[in-house]
C-alpha cells in the first residue's frame, strides 16, 4: 500500500515523494519585466524536499497579468531568469512544473502597458474587489475577446509552454482554477457568449479542452498537467450544472493524455472529487477541504487510501520550507505570516526556519 512519503513516477520523472508543494502567488517578482530574482530561487530551492513544486501562477502573455509583481514566461529575459530558479530547485534534488495563469477579467489595468486592458470571456464584472499597489479595490470591466483574439490567446499558453521547457521547467500546469481565464469560459455567469466559446456545455469547456491539447502538441502530453476548482466561487464565479461539467471536460481532457489533474477540493464536493478520481487515468493530485484549517498530517491518509496520488500544500509549505521531513516527524509546524504573503522583502517568504 502506498504512502505519501514512497517515490513517485510522473510521466518523464520520479517524484522523491507524493507531496507537492500547491501554486501560490507571492507578487515578488522585482526584476526587470516581471523576471524572477534571486530571492525567488532561494524560496523554492528552500521547498526542493517536496516530491513536486507547482510555481506561483506565471502569466503566458503581457494581457495575462493580474496583480502586481507577478512573473511571466513570454519573454526571453523572463525565461534566461526562471532558468536560474530551476537549475537551484534541480540542483537540490526537487522538480518543478511552471504554472501558466492568464488572471482574465481578474486584473489590474494600470499594470498593462498602453491601452491594453483585462480581456474576459465576456465584458462582465466580476463583483468584489482585488489586490493592487494601492490596496483593495473593485474589479473594473473587462474586454471581451474576439475569437481570433482566442485563438491568439490558445497559442500564447503553448508558446509559455514551450518557453517553461526552454527555461527548465520539469513541465507546465495549465491554471483552470480560482475565478482566472480558464475557469471564466467554463462559468456559467461570467461566460455569456453565444458563439462555439460558451452557451453549451461543451462550448464553456471548448477553451481549457483547447489549451490543454495545445500545450499537449508544444511540449508533450507527459509535460502537462491541468488544476481545476470545481463549485469554487472565487471571482464571483458560478457555475451550472457542475457535475456534468466537470465530467464532460475531464473526459475530454483525459483523452489528451495529460500527465495530472490537479482538483482543488471545494467544501461539500468530495463526492465529485471522488467520481472525478475514478475518472481520471493518469495521476490525481489533490487539494483537499480542509477549511478553516490548512492542510496537514491527517491528509497524507488520503494517499495511503487511494483517494489520490499526490496530496498538494498551500500555506503549511509556505511556512515550512521542510514540510515533508515535518510530516515524517508529525511537526512541529511554523505559522503562516499573513503579512509576508504578497509582496514585501525576504520577511515572511525565506525566513521561516527549518527544523533543527
Amino acid at each position: 500500500m502506498a504512502t505519501a512519503f514512497d517515490p513517485y513516477r510522473l510521466g518523464r520523472i520520479v517524484l522523491s515523494n507524493r507531496i507537492a508543494m500547491a501554486p501560490m502567488t507571492r507578487s515578488r517578482a522585482f526584476g526587470p519585466g516581471g523576471t524572477p530574482t534571486e530571492l525567488m530561487a532561494t524560496y523554492y530551492a528552500q521547498r526542493a524536499s517536496a516530491g513536486l513544486i507547482i510555481t506561483e501562477g506565471v502569466q503566458p502573455s503581457i494581457v495575462g497579468q493580474g496583480y502586481p509583481d507577478t512573473p511571466g514566461l513570454h519573454s526571453d529575459e523572463q525565461v534566461e531568469a526562471w532558468r536560474t530558479v530551476t537549475d537551484r530547485v534541480h540542483e537540490a534534488g526537487g522538480a518543478i512544473f511552471a504554472q501558466l495563469m492568464h488572471a482574465g477579467r481578474v486584473g489590474d489595468a494600470t499594470l498593462l502597458p498602453g491601452e491594453l486592458t483585462p480581456v474576459a470571456p465576456s465584458a462582465v464584472t466580476a463583483t468584489g474587489e482585488m489586490y493592487t499597489r494601492e490596496g483593495f479595490k473593485p474589479f473594473g470591466t473587462p474586454r471581451a475577446l474576439t475569437e481570433t483574439e482566442i485563438v491568439q490567446t490558445i497559442e500564447d499558453f503553448a508558446q509559455a509552454a514551450r518557453n517553461a521547457i526552454a527555461a527548465g521547467f520539469d513541465g507546465v500546469e495549465l491554471h483552470g482554477a480560482n475565478g482566472y481565464l480558464i475557469h471564466q469560459f467554463l462559468s456559467t455567469n461570467a461566460n455569456q457568449r453565444t458563439d462555439g466559446w460558451g452557451g453549451s456545455i461543451e462550448g464553456r469547456i471548448r477553451f481549457a479542452v483547447e489549451v490543454t491539447a495545445a500545450a499537449v502538441d508544444a511540449i508533450g502530453a507527459d509535460r502537462v498537467g491541468l488544476r481545476i476548482s470545481p463549485g469554487n466561487p472565487l471571482h464571483d464565479i458560478a457555475e451550472d450544472d457542475l457535475d456534468l461539467t466537470y465530467k464532460s471536460l475531464v473526459s475530454a481532457v483525459a483523452g489528451l493524455g495529460a500527465v495530472y489533474l490537479h482538483v482543488m477540493e471545494t467544501a461539500g464536493q468530495r463526492d465529485l472529487t471522488t467520481s472525478l478520481r475514478a475518472q481520471w487515468p493518469g495521476t490525481f493530485i489533490l487539494n483537499p477541504n480542509t477549511l478553516p484549517e490548512s492542510t496537514g498530517p491527517a491528509e497524507l491518509d488520503l494517499v495511503q487510501d487511494g483517494t489520490a496520488d499526490v496530496i498538494s500544500y498551500g500555506a503549511l509549505f509556505l511556512a515550512n520550507p521542510d514540510l515533508p521531513a515535518r510530516l515524517i516527524a508529525g511537526g512541529p509546524f511554523n505559522d503562516p505570516d499573513r503579512s509576508g504573503f504578497f509582496g514585501g522583502d525576504h520577511r515572511g517568504y525565506t525566513d521561516y526556519p527549518a527544523m533543527t
